[in-house]
């Protein structure tokens, strides 16, 4: 959510009342015209690609795919199927998400992964993160504890799935601990900002200027 995160320019539209509840607790379908509308607006300012702020509005992909003209990559669980492919066929992918209770198949089937191999960890039981991020009961965050959170689910997560060979963080609020997970656990990390980037070095590509080889 933060746009000095890329080395590229941002834009944002806020859809209002897309509260964390109603995204990811809820699934409420109500949202989907609102979302439809931001994505045509920020069409037509000029962006080039549009994402979005949570993983759970895979359920949303198709629809606002087909209602622009440029590439939208709604969740970062759309990584599911790549990541797959470059482990091993008996490792996991494993799935760091808002809330475990709430992804369901149709989730990973709306972005192409459903015969994924996956295992899943969530922050439900995480005060910190819950009482914050989902619940939006305060405004101030605690960095340290909700890292502290995010550690402690990876670190189970590790030892109840010895074949996870990557993880995709599905939550667009914890990127910023990914390199503390990669240390903990020492598996590619991927997750909204990896997709991000990967997805404008393909829209905006510059001239080769490495070394040529010499004519003989």
């Amino acid at each position: 959510r933060n746009a000095s995160t890329f080395q590229f320019p941002v834009m944002y539209r806020v859809v209002k009342g897309a509260t964390a509840m109603r995204v990811v607790k809820q699934a409420d379908p109500e949202l989907l015209n609102p979302f439809l509308e931001a994505a045509r607006e920020l069409e037509q300012e000029g962006v080039l690609a549009i994402t979005a702020s949570c993983g759970f509005l895979a359920l949303f992909q198709d629809e606002l795919a087909d209602s622009v003209s440029i590439p939208v990559f709604i969740s970062s669980l759309i990584q599911l199927p790549l990541v797959h492919r470059m482990l091993r066929p008996s490792q996991q992918v494993g799935i760091l998400t808002a809330s475990q209770s709430t992804l369901t198949a149709a989730h990973l089937n709306a972005v192409g992964a459903g015969a994924v191999p996956v295992c899943v960890a969530g922050m439900d039981d995480q005060k910190e993160f819950c009482e914050v991020v989902i619940e939006g009961r305060r405004n101030e965050l605690d960095l340290k504890r909700l890292g502290e959170e995010v550690l402690a689910v990876v670190n189970v997560m590790a030892n109840r799935y010895p074949e996870m060979g990557a993880l995709v963080i599905e939550c667009t609020d914890l990127p910023p601990f990914a390199h503390l997970i990669q240390q903990k656990i020492n598996i590619p990390v991927f997750d909204i900002v990896t997709l991000t980037n990967m997805v404008y070095e393909s829209l905006v590509r510059v001239p080769y200027t490495g070394i040529m080889p010499r004519r003989r």
